[in-house]
């Protein structure tokens, strides 16, 4: 009998390959939004740093320049902030777009597989029984051969 052969082999090799390229993808965009979230923790921090800078001001009194400085500071962190978790917003959403590409890209992926599976028992059943039809055959021959010579006996 033939040696196994998937027929959809190079399908399944290509949707590997694009299930591969989109975890790539997925895993650069999750970067991302990491970096941007750490860099949304340093501005908040920054932000703290004004704040405790403004009321130690408060406390020791300082002129009117120094709090309008603070404030400026503070206001413009937080305006930064704010537009950095709108961009973190977006990425978020491209990570999760990307998630679900993954998603479906594995799922499609699997049927090749199973299928795959599915054929590969399918020919290991067949050649069990090609197998025990040889035997079979290997077996009845021998009878008939061992009863030809026993007839040439008598």
């Amino acid at each position: 009998m033939k040696r196994f052969r998937y027929s959809l082999e190079t399908v399944l090799h290509y949707k590997n390959q694009v299930l591969d390229n989109l975890k790539a993808e997925h895993a650069a965009a999750m970067e991302r939004v990491n970096r941007k979230e750490e860099e949304i923790r340093s501005l908040e921090g920054r932000l703290g740093g004004f704040q405790k800078g403004f009321d130690a001001a408060k406390v020791k009194g300082a002129p009117i320049e120094t709090f309008r400085l603070y404030d400026m500071c503070i206001s413009g962190a937080e305006k930064q902030i704010d537009g950095e978790k709108e961009r973190l917003a977006l990425l978020q959403q491209r990570e999760s777009e990307k998630k679900e590409q993954v998603l479906v890209a594995r799922v499609d992926t699997s049927r090749y597989e199973k299928l795959k599976e599915r054929r590969l028992a399918e020919y290991h059943t067949a050649l069990g029984k090609d197998e025990e039809r040889f035997a079979e055959e290997f077996i009845t021959r021998s009878m008939v051969r061992t009863e030809r010579r026993e007839e040439r006996v008598r």
